[in-house]
């Protein structure tokens, strides 16, 4: 690692940054909200987006630091076992296909602004829902930090904020500072925000991509010297070549298929979709999204890159930063780290915005202050979106950020358990409430405390996310593991409680609300100020 500031991609950097921040406040006049103190108008962005604005949108918070900063490092680290991240987005698409436009159809026709609001009225019942909200929060949390730890990588590499021994404040001083600009402007301008800046991070990704996917491998003597180095540091390291080896084939697929489920579970994802303005929209963007996971093949390769280039690290999230570093001209890099450090800010807005509708409709105005008017409850979700953020960078400042991956994937153990409910409810009403506030229990119970046995050699405690499989032997992602749990907990309590007649909740949806338009008479863009929020 060079010593000293790079002044020249800093500069660069800095650039960037502004830009980015000035779009950031003035998205506020983007598609300018007729009525701002509405919570569909800050956290849906009027549920206004076409298909290219939700592209962008969906890609921008999606795709993220994780992408540009965790996967190629999980990969540098470990070899081809971090190559898991590119068939879940694979798997992922037909998935949502079938399912995403029941729940804009849906959402629209009530006015739904989270996955609870959903949950609440599809099974009558308050509890569940408080469950939903209360994991997509705490799942949220860690996801926001890796997007700060992408940045604080970035800011590493280009030498600012001193050495390990420099105080804590001076070094983390320019993390502050981004953490206070995101907070900022996503209080003032919400989804719009993230939105318009969207636009400019992906642009500059798919630049960087194309070029580094070229000029790296050609300054390292071409591919087949790339992947040559990185089969003879597996080889050496007994990790298994460019193949995971066969003890660790069930931990690669667990992981790809329990990944691939818990994506679209997440609130930032829900957020993004329900801002779209018609069904269309969203079938659309499930067949252009995988254009995506193309990039992030080729993103994945960078981690063979950075060792055909000798990178070293004792970070392995700083390898790629490195690599862009030690490869590119100053200038390029510069470009490169604002793309990442973009590639941070863009998703850590929608998950705070996500994170804040979710306590703003199924808890404050569900428990705290049930007659809260639109403009409360627009207040309330701006605050609570600044408190998420520095929760997450409490998060970053005082956790081991050597296995920023591990903050994600404990993330999807969790979130994976609000599939029955979320994903079951848009297909049947035949899961009883209580059974699926049963099973979502036990499976974050066991997924919890299953994880917090995992050790590393950084960590004593959520040191990993695989575990051996229960009655099977084989090691496997704890969260398809916790999920299975969940899924017969809640099918046998089912039948138990149906048996028993004990009474269920009060469905307020129809059948035919999972398959209207925005077009269609009775469905509700927004709600009446009198009746906004409010269970029917």
């Amino acid at each position: 690692m060079n010593d000293g500031v790079n002044g020249v991609a800093l500069a660069v950097f800095i650039i960037f940054f502004v830009a980015v921040t000035v779009m950031g406040f003035l998205a506020a006049r983007w598609r300018k909200a007729e009525n701002e103190h509405s919570l569909d108008e800050w956290g849906l962005g009027g549920r206004s987006f076409g298909t290219w604005v939700t592209w962008f949108l969906l890609g921008g918070d999606l795709y993220t630091a994780y992408t540009f900063v965790a996967v190629p490092a999980a990969i540098y680290a470990a070899g081809a076992a971090g190559f898991f991240a590119v068939p879940y987005t694979i798997l992922v698409y037909p998935l949502i296909f079938t399912f995403l436009p029941r729940l804009w159809s849906v959402s629209h026709k009530h006015g739904y602004v989270t996955t609870s609001d959903f949950v609440r009225g599809r099974f009558g019942s308050k509890g569940l829902s408080l469950a939903v909200a209360v994991t997509g929060i705490l799942a949220t949390m860690p996801y926001i930090a890796l997007q700060l730890v992408g940045i604080q990588a970035v800011l590493d590499v280009m030498g600012v904020g001193g050495g390990e021994n420099t105080n804590w404040f001076v070094k983390d001083l320019p993390l502050l500072i981004a953490f206070g600009v995101l907070a900022a402007y996503t209080y003032s301008s919400g989804l719009r925000a993230p939105a318009l800046i969207a636009f400019v991070k992906d642009t500059l990704i798919y630049i960087v991509i194309a070029v580094a996917i070229i000029y790296i491998p050609i300054k390292l003597g071409g591919f087949d010297d790339v992947f040559g180095a990185a089969s003879e540091k597996y080889t050496a390291a007994k990790a298994g070549g460019l193949v995971p080896l066969e003890a660790g084939q069930w931990t690669y697929a667990t992981l790809a298929l329990g990944s691939a489920l818990a994506l679209f579970m997440y609130p930032h994802s829900i957020t993004a979709t329900l801002s779209s303005r018609s069904r269309e929209v969203i079938r659309r963007n499930t067949t252009i999204l995988p254009l995506y996971s193309l990039m992030l093949g080729l993103l994945a390769l960078l981690g063979f890159m950075a060792i055909a280039a000798g990178v070293k690290v004792t970070n392995p999230q700083l390898a790629i930063p490195q690599l862009f570093e030690d490869m590119f001209p100053s200038w390029f890099a510069g470009v490169a780290f604002a793309a990442i450090g973009i590639g941070a800010l863009v998703p850590a807005a929608i998950m705070s915005i996500a994170a804040a509708n979710l306590f703003t409709r199924n808890i404050y105005k569900d428990f705290i202050k049930p007659d809260a008017t639109p403009a409360q409850e627009t207040k309330v979700s701006k605050l609570v979106s600044l408190l998420v953020k520095v929760g997450a960078l409490v998060f970053v400042l005082t956790m081991d950020k050597t296995v920023a991956i591990n903050f994600q994937l404990l993330g999807g153990i969790w979130i994976l358990q609000t599939f029955p409910a979320l994903v079951g409810g848009l297909f049947t009403r035949w899961f009883h409430r209580w059974a699926l506030l049963a099973g979502w229990a036990v499976g974050m119970i066991y997924g919890t405390v299953a994880a917090y046995g995992v050790a590393s050699p950084t960590q004593k405690h959520f040191g990993g996310s695989a575990k051996e499989i229960p009655g099977i032997g084989e090691i496997g992602y704890i969260g398809l593991t916790a999920f299975v749990l969940n899924v017969v907990v809640t099918v046998v309590l089912t039948f138990v409680l149906k048996a028993a007649n004990v009474p269920d909740g009060v469905d307020e949806t129809s059948p035919e609300d999972y398959t209207a338009d925005a077009g269609d008479p009775g469905v509700q863009v927004e709600l009446p100020p009198a009746t906004a929020g409010t269970a029917h």
